[in-house]
């Protein structure tokens, strides 16, 4: 435990609550959206990646430990009937109503809780990257027409070196660059995020939205591997009795690359806007990490192999809700929200 975890955990043992009015001060303090523990949740972006999963843990055992103890007391002297009088907050809210998580967010939560039992951490990076990390490390030429298969949002150009370009990134493959230049093998992570397209926004595209991104780096990892750890992920999301197809594709980051579709769940396979007719839709590309991504990053490529893969999170979470329109997840329409409140 660090040593800001330590002090906190120690105040907290010896924070005296003797009426309603040192149970206030103690709430502010520990227990508020302003207080101690709240700001080391906003700062644990600031943690060392390899650490970050362990101190969260423990972020989170010191919070429920400062809310036992706050919950306690409170029942005491609602018990009691304490006269002291509670001061009011005046960063409340009259009347707070019932909320729900987004569906995205549940969507997110689900497919992390599927790739966590099988051995994935979880790795973040930045969303304003460079062209280095976005797309020249990936195996992408300056002059590839891969290139122009992402309509980018380039916020700085270089005159001098393409690879210095500033841009909001693409893909969260910036995040498997990043890994890999800083972990040695092996690695089994994923990565959620959101990300940008200079896209026209309709019912099936949007210029921004969220993936997954997976990598596993190792000896001997195969194409099987691959097949198998998506196939487990389709029947974990869906169902036992959905129906799954892999696809020969082409990326400039992996090779052999595929992609998978699922069955359509909104026209069970009849055809609809969602999946053009075709009763499948895509839910993911994936293919085993090229070589040359590999070396890029200084990775032996003949000691290791490794697969990746993506899907966007949207894409699943219309399948799994039966939305038809891609919109309804940036409107802000409190209607389509709160049918979310029992998930």
């Amino acid at each position: 435990m660090t040593d800001a975890l330590k002090e906190i955990q120690a105040a907290i043992a010896d924070f005296k609550i003797q009426n309603e009015q040192d149970l206030e001060t103690y709430r502010q303090q520990y227990v508020g959206r302003k207080g101690r523990i709240a700001a080391l949740f906003d700062d644990i972006k600031n943690v060392d990646p390899a650490q970050r999963k362990a101190y969260g843990m423990e972020l989170n055992a010191l919070k429920n430990a400062a809310e036992s103890k706050f919950f306690d007391y409170q029942a005491q002297f609602e018990q009691g009937q304490s006269k002291v009088e509670k001061p009011h907050d005046l960063s409340l809210i009259g009347h707070v109503a019932q909320g729900s998580l987004h569906p995205i967010t549940l969507v997110r939560a689900r497919i992390l809780e599927i790739f966590n039992r099988m051995g994935f951490s979880v790795s973040d990076g930045p969303e304003i990257e460079t062209d280095f990390y976005n797309f020249t490390a990936l195996n992408f030429p300056a002059d590839h027409p891969a290139r122009e298969m992402q309509d980018t949002f380039f916020i700085e150009k270089s005159k001098e070196n393409i690879a210095e370009d500033v841009l909001l990134r693409t893909h969260t493959s910036n995040v498997q660059i990043r890994l890999m230049q800083y972990q040695k093998p092996p690695i089994r992570s994923v990565m959620p995020g959101r990300v940008y397209r200079n896209e026209a926004i309709s019912a099936r595209a949007h210029c921004l939205f969220h993936q997954v991104e997976g990598l596993y780096v190792d000896k001997k990892v195969s194409f099987k591997d691959l097949k198998d750890t998506l196939y487990h992920f389709a029947k974990e999301m869906f169902g036992k009795e959905s129906k799954v197809r892999f696809r020969p594709s082409y990326f400039p980051f992996t090779e052999p690359s595929a992609e998978m579709d699922v069955t359509c769940f909104i026209c069970h396979g009849e055809g609809c806007n969602i999946c053009k007719g075709s009763g499948w839709v895509e839910i993911a590309g994936a293919g085993m990490v090229d070589p040359n991504v590999l070396e890029n990053v200084g990775i032996d490529s003949k000691v290791y192999t490794g697969f990746a893969f993506g899907m966007g999170i949207e894409r699943i979470t219309m399948l799994k809700y039966q939305i038809k329109d891609l919109r309804l997840f940036t409107e802000n329409d409190v209607r389509f929200l709160r049918q979310f409140n029992e998930s």
